[in-house]
Protein backbone atom coordinates (compact mmCIF):
# COMPACT_ATOMS: atom_id res chain seq x y z
CA UNK A 1 0.00 0.00 0.00
CA UNK A 2 2.93 2.40 0.60
CA UNK A 3 4.00 1.76 -3.03
CA UNK A 4 0.36 3.29 -4.30
CA UNK A 5 0.64 6.33 -1.61
CA UNK A 6 2.34 9.19 -2.80
CA UNK A 7 4.02 12.10 -0.34
CA UNK A 8 3.58 15.83 -1.39
CA UNK A 9 5.14 17.89 0.62
CA UNK A 10 4.53 21.53 0.34
CA UNK A 11 7.31 23.66 1.53
CA UNK A 12 5.24 27.42 1.74
CA UNK A 13 2.50 26.23 4.10
CA UNK A 14 4.74 23.49 5.54
CA UNK A 15 1.59 20.93 5.42
CA UNK A 16 2.26 17.50 3.86
CA UNK A 17 -0.41 15.80 2.49
CA UNK A 18 -1.14 12.13 2.18
CA UNK A 19 -3.32 10.78 -1.10
CA UNK A 20 -3.69 7.07 -2.02
CA UNK A 21 -7.36 4.50 -3.01
CA UNK A 22 -7.98 4.26 0.91
CA UNK A 23 -7.72 7.57 1.57
CA UNK A 24 -9.48 9.50 -1.58
CA UNK A 25 -12.79 7.07 -0.33
CA UNK A 26 -12.84 8.00 2.83
CA UNK A 27 -12.78 11.55 1.35
CA UNK A 28 -15.49 10.73 -0.63
CA UNK A 29 -17.53 9.22 2.23
CA UNK A 30 -17.11 12.29 4.75
CA UNK A 31 -17.97 14.79 1.56
CA UNK A 32 -21.16 12.57 0.88
CA UNK A 33 -22.38 12.14 4.40
CA UNK A 34 -22.08 16.47 4.53
CA UNK A 35 -24.00 16.66 1.68
CA UNK A 36 -26.97 14.22 2.89
CA UNK A 37 -27.01 16.52 6.31
CA UNK A 38 -27.36 19.60 3.96
CA UNK A 39 -29.76 18.42 1.86
CA UNK A 40 -32.02 17.08 5.18
CA UNK A 41 -35.39 18.96 5.54
CA UNK A 42 -36.77 20.18 9.29
CA UNK A 43 -40.15 18.19 9.85
CA UNK A 44 -42.59 19.66 12.24
CA UNK A 45 -42.90 17.60 15.47
CA UNK A 46 -46.64 16.95 15.23
CA UNK A 47 -46.80 14.68 17.21
CA UNK A 48 -45.45 16.37 20.11
CA UNK A 49 -47.41 19.55 19.56
CA UNK A 50 -51.08 17.17 19.11
CA UNK A 51 -49.73 16.14 22.87
CA UNK A 52 -49.42 19.96 24.26
CA UNK A 53 -52.83 20.93 22.61
CA UNK A 54 -54.34 17.93 24.52
CA UNK A 55 -52.99 18.59 27.52
CA UNK A 56 -54.09 22.52 27.40
CA UNK A 57 -57.48 21.80 26.52
CA UNK A 58 -57.73 19.19 29.24
CA UNK A 59 -56.17 21.54 31.69
CA UNK A 60 -58.52 24.54 30.60
CA UNK A 61 -61.88 21.43 30.78
CA UNK A 62 -60.94 20.93 34.67
CA UNK A 63 -60.41 24.67 35.48
CA UNK A 64 -63.49 25.83 34.18
CA UNK A 65 -65.29 23.00 35.63
CA UNK A 66 -63.55 23.90 39.18
CA UNK A 67 -64.74 27.38 38.57
CA UNK A 68 -67.67 27.22 37.66
CA UNK A 69 -68.87 23.80 39.21
CA UNK A 70 -68.18 25.08 42.43
CA UNK A 71 -70.28 28.47 41.78
CA UNK A 72 -73.08 26.43 40.83
CA UNK A 73 -72.70 24.42 43.96
CA UNK A 74 -71.51 26.91 46.20
CA UNK A 75 -75.10 27.01 48.02
CA UNK A 76 -75.81 29.04 51.33
CA UNK A 77 -74.47 27.98 54.67
CA UNK A 78 -78.39 26.69 56.39
CA UNK A 79 -77.07 25.34 59.34
CA UNK A 80 -74.44 26.29 61.83
CA UNK A 81 -73.31 23.29 64.59
CA UNK A 82 -71.44 24.79 67.08
CA UNK A 83 -69.84 22.07 69.62
CA UNK A 84 -68.75 22.95 73.46
CA UNK A 85 -69.20 22.44 76.93
CA UNK A 86 -70.52 26.38 77.47
CA UNK A 87 -69.58 26.59 80.80
CA UNK A 88 -67.48 30.33 80.10
CA UNK A 89 -68.60 30.58 76.38
CA UNK A 90 -71.54 32.34 74.74
CA UNK A 91 -72.88 30.57 71.81
CA UNK A 92 -74.51 34.30 71.05
CA UNK A 93 -71.02 35.81 71.13
CA UNK A 94 -69.68 32.99 68.24
CA UNK A 95 -72.88 33.77 66.50
CA UNK A 96 -72.51 37.37 66.45
CA UNK A 97 -68.79 37.37 65.69
CA UNK A 98 -68.74 35.27 62.61
CA UNK A 99 -71.96 36.43 61.39
CA UNK A 100 -70.09 38.36 58.54
CA UNK A 101 -68.37 35.28 57.26
CA UNK A 102 -72.10 33.87 56.57
CA UNK A 103 -73.00 35.58 53.59
CA UNK A 104 -70.50 33.44 51.78
CA UNK A 105 -71.36 29.87 50.54
CA UNK A 106 -70.44 26.21 51.22
CA UNK A 107 -67.23 26.71 49.24
CA UNK A 108 -66.36 30.32 49.18
CA UNK A 109 -66.47 30.55 53.06
CA UNK A 110 -62.84 31.07 54.50
CA UNK A 111 -62.96 28.76 57.47
CA UNK A 112 -59.17 30.10 58.53
CA UNK A 113 -61.21 33.49 59.46
CA UNK A 114 -63.56 31.63 60.75
CA UNK A 115 -61.68 29.91 63.22
CA UNK A 116 -59.49 33.18 63.94
CA UNK A 117 -62.83 35.37 65.00
CA UNK A 118 -64.00 32.09 67.41
CA UNK A 119 -60.32 31.66 68.86
CA UNK A 120 -59.59 35.35 69.65
CA UNK A 121 -63.11 35.85 72.35
CA UNK A 122 -61.98 34.77 76.19
CA UNK A 123 -61.99 31.71 77.48
CA UNK A 124 -61.56 29.76 73.93
CA UNK A 125 -58.43 27.41 74.09
CA UNK A 126 -59.25 25.52 70.65
CA UNK A 127 -61.40 25.96 67.46
CA UNK A 128 -62.35 22.83 65.34
CA UNK A 129 -64.31 24.40 62.03
CA UNK A 130 -65.33 22.22 58.74
CA UNK A 131 -68.00 21.77 56.18
CA UNK A 132 -70.47 19.09 55.77
CA UNK A 133 -72.08 18.65 52.62
CA UNK A 134 -74.76 20.33 51.46
CA UNK A 135 -75.23 23.28 53.94
CA UNK A 136 -73.24 22.94 57.23
CA UNK A 137 -71.06 24.93 59.03
CA UNK A 138 -69.61 22.86 62.29
CA UNK A 139 -67.52 24.46 65.23
CA UNK A 140 -66.17 22.92 67.89
CA UNK A 141 -64.85 24.84 70.65
CA UNK A 142 -62.76 23.86 73.56
CA UNK A 143 -62.78 26.06 76.66
CA UNK A 144 -60.02 27.53 78.20
CA UNK A 145 -59.18 25.34 82.21
CA UNK A 146 -57.98 27.75 84.68
CA UNK A 147 -54.90 25.86 86.72
CA UNK A 148 -54.14 28.72 89.05
CA UNK A 149 -54.83 32.68 90.19
CA UNK A 150 -52.23 35.17 89.19
CA UNK A 151 -51.96 37.86 91.43
CA UNK A 152 -55.21 39.72 92.22
CA UNK A 153 -57.44 39.07 88.69
CA UNK A 154 -55.52 37.13 86.73
CA UNK A 155 -56.08 33.40 85.56
CA UNK A 156 -53.23 30.73 84.29
CA UNK A 157 -54.54 27.67 81.86
CA UNK A 158 -52.89 24.34 81.87
CA UNK A 159 -50.53 25.19 79.25
CA UNK A 160 -49.07 27.66 81.93
CA UNK A 161 -50.41 30.82 79.87
CA UNK A 162 -51.91 33.66 81.02
CA UNK A 163 -54.93 34.18 79.40
CA UNK A 164 -57.36 36.18 81.67
CA UNK A 165 -55.53 39.68 82.97
CA UNK A 166 -58.92 40.78 84.10
CA UNK A 167 -61.10 38.23 84.82
CA UNK A 168 -64.26 39.43 86.99
CA UNK A 169 -64.97 36.43 88.99
CA UNK A 170 -61.97 34.12 90.26
CA UNK A 171 -62.37 31.18 92.89
CA UNK A 172 -61.12 31.02 95.76
CA UNK A 173 -60.27 27.41 95.41
CA UNK A 174 -57.59 28.10 92.59
CA UNK A 175 -54.33 27.72 94.00
CA UNK A 176 -52.52 31.93 94.29
CA UNK A 177 -49.20 32.19 91.98
CA UNK A 178 -47.08 35.81 91.89
CA UNK A 179 -44.23 37.05 90.38
CA UNK A 180 -43.00 39.55 87.46
CA UNK A 181 -45.36 39.37 84.71
CA UNK A 182 -43.07 38.69 81.95
CA UNK A 183 -42.00 35.13 84.32
CA UNK A 184 -45.59 34.49 84.48
CA UNK A 185 -45.27 31.26 82.35
CA UNK A 186 -42.28 30.27 83.84
CA UNK A 187 -44.02 30.16 87.43
CA UNK A 188 -46.89 28.77 86.01
CA UNK A 189 -44.55 25.69 84.93
CA UNK A 190 -42.75 25.21 87.67
CA UNK A 191 -46.07 25.03 89.47
CA UNK A 192 -47.33 22.40 87.73
CA UNK A 193 -44.02 20.35 87.58
CA UNK A 194 -44.40 20.38 91.37
CA UNK A 195 -47.81 19.96 91.60
CA UNK A 196 -47.91 16.90 89.68
CA UNK A 197 -45.13 15.69 91.52
CA UNK A 198 -46.47 15.70 95.10
CA UNK A 199 -49.59 13.58 94.27
CA UNK A 200 -48.07 10.15 94.85
CA UNK A 201 -47.29 12.22 98.55
CA UNK A 202 -51.24 12.84 98.68
CA UNK A 203 -49.50 16.82 99.31
CA UNK A 204 -51.39 19.93 97.25
CA UNK A 205 -49.31 22.87 96.38
CA UNK A 206 -51.58 25.96 97.27
CA UNK A 207 -49.51 28.57 96.34
CA UNK A 208 -46.02 30.15 94.43
CA UNK A 209 -43.94 33.37 94.79
CA UNK A 210 -41.15 35.04 93.10
CA UNK A 211 -40.29 38.11 94.52
CA UNK A 212 -38.45 40.50 92.81
CA UNK A 213 -35.15 39.92 94.43
CA UNK A 214 -35.62 36.75 92.58
CA UNK A 215 -36.45 34.33 95.73
CA UNK A 216 -38.60 31.43 95.35
CA UNK A 217 -41.43 30.67 97.65
CA UNK A 218 -44.03 28.07 98.12
CA UNK A 219 -47.08 27.10 100.30
CA UNK A 220 -48.85 23.78 100.62
CA UNK A 221 -52.78 23.22 101.63
CA UNK A 222 -51.47 21.82 105.03
CA UNK A 223 -50.42 25.80 105.99
CA UNK A 224 -46.55 24.86 105.37
CA UNK A 225 -44.52 28.01 103.84
CA UNK A 226 -41.20 26.21 101.57
CA UNK A 227 -38.26 28.80 101.30
CA UNK A 228 -36.78 27.60 98.37
CA UNK A 229 -33.95 30.86 97.78
CA UNK A 230 -32.77 32.57 94.98
CA UNK A 231 -29.81 29.71 94.11
CA UNK A 232 -29.81 26.29 92.93
CA UNK A 233 -33.38 26.44 92.07
CA UNK A 234 -34.03 23.42 90.15
CA UNK A 235 -31.59 21.10 92.29
CA UNK A 236 -33.99 22.54 95.16
CA UNK A 237 -37.09 21.70 93.89
CA UNK A 238 -35.67 18.08 93.16
CA UNK A 239 -34.52 18.18 96.71
CA UNK A 240 -37.90 19.12 97.94
CA UNK A 241 -39.31 16.29 96.43
CA UNK A 242 -37.09 13.18 97.06
CA UNK A 243 -36.40 14.41 100.74
CA UNK A 244 -38.93 17.26 102.19
CA UNK A 245 -41.62 16.06 101.31
CA UNK A 246 -41.23 13.12 103.08
CA UNK A 247 -40.20 14.05 106.22
CA UNK A 248 -42.96 16.84 105.83
CA UNK A 249 -45.46 13.65 106.26
CA UNK A 250 -43.22 12.08 108.81
CA UNK A 251 -43.98 14.85 111.05
CA UNK A 252 -46.54 14.60 114.29
CA UNK A 253 -45.87 18.68 115.13
CA UNK A 254 -47.47 21.03 112.83
CA UNK A 255 -44.92 22.99 110.82
CA UNK A 256 -44.99 26.58 110.14
CA UNK A 257 -41.98 26.94 107.93
CA UNK A 258 -39.11 24.53 106.09
CA UNK A 259 -35.79 26.72 104.83
CA UNK A 260 -34.29 25.02 102.35
CA UNK A 261 -31.79 28.35 101.51
CA UNK A 262 -28.84 26.85 102.77
CA UNK A 263 -26.52 25.47 100.44
CA UNK A 264 -26.61 21.39 101.91
CA UNK A 265 -29.67 20.59 104.12
CA UNK A 266 -32.54 22.46 105.63
CA UNK A 267 -34.40 23.71 108.69
CA UNK A 268 -37.90 23.29 110.13
CA UNK A 269 -39.72 25.77 112.25
CA UNK A 270 -42.80 23.85 114.10
CA UNK A 271 -45.77 25.72 115.28
CA UNK A 272 -45.88 27.07 118.93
Amino acid sequence: MLANIRNKYDKTSRIAVWTGPETKRMIHKQAKRRKQKKTQKWKFPYKETINLVKFLVALAVIFFIFRFGSQVLDWPIETISIESTFERVDILQIEEIISSELNHGFFSINLSIVKERVASLPWIDKVLVSRRWPGKLEISVTEQIPVARWGDSGLLNIHGELFVKEARHISSELPLLNGPEDRSYEIAQRFISIQQRLIPFGLDLRGMNLDERGAWEMTLSNGVSIRIGRRNISEKFDFFINVVANFILSQDTAISFIDMRYDNGFSVSHKK
